[in-house]
């Protein structure tokens, strides 16, 4: 029996932050720089109503579906799905339009993962895989097989996860 492999889909397979970054430098005044944005996170640059205006498009229908395929995501998880069961693994019901959006992307993106290996959750600690790949230090702290943080501005201070900067990174060390 092949082992199982959880991933977690925004800021791990979908760029998430590069969606808010072009959503934020359409807006009206940008205070920031393409460089800055890439560089810092969010929480460092803007004040709290800047930040709260930005987090709230996540509830606009269409946000989820054009979100952009993280590099190297396609060909890493395509290799990794001859080696492992492979499951997406993505809180899907917090944003109303998230579930079928995200269900659409997938179909799109990687129509070789089937609905079967769909699995939108919000607790991840329910997870039954022996690695999950996530941006978020709290989905993995619950988690009893091997977790795998994704970096990303938001999680470089965290030290207690093994950190995969790129998808090639996930394929040295799970293939």
């Amino acid at each position: 029996m092949k082992q199982r492999i959880a991933i977690d889909m925004d800021d791990v397979m979908a760029d998430t932050h590069a969606k808010f970054i072009q959503l934020y430098l359409e807006g009206e005044t940008p205070r920031y720089t393409l460089e800055e944005l890439k560089e810092k996170s969010f929480h460092e640059l803007f004040d709290e109503n800047e930040y709260k205006v930005i987090s709230e498009r996540v509830y606009e229908p269409g946000f989820f579906r054009d979100i952009p395929v993280m590099k190297g995501a396609k060909e890493v998880i395509a290799e990794l799905m001859q080696k492992y069961d492979v499951f997406v693994a993505s809180a899907a019901q917090e944003f109303p339009n998230s579930l079928r959006e995200k269900w659409d992307w997938l179909q799109e993106h990687f129509p070789e993962i089937t609905w079967h290996n769909y699995i939108f959750l919000g607790d991840k600690s329910v997870l039954n895989t022996d690695y999950l790949i996530d941006d978020l230090p709290r989905n993995l702290h619950t988690f009893k097989g091997e977790g795998l943080l994704f970096d990303a501005l938001h999680n470089r201070d965290d030290k207690q996860f093994r950190r995969m900067k790129t998808w090639q990174d996930i394929a040295t060390h799970l293939l």
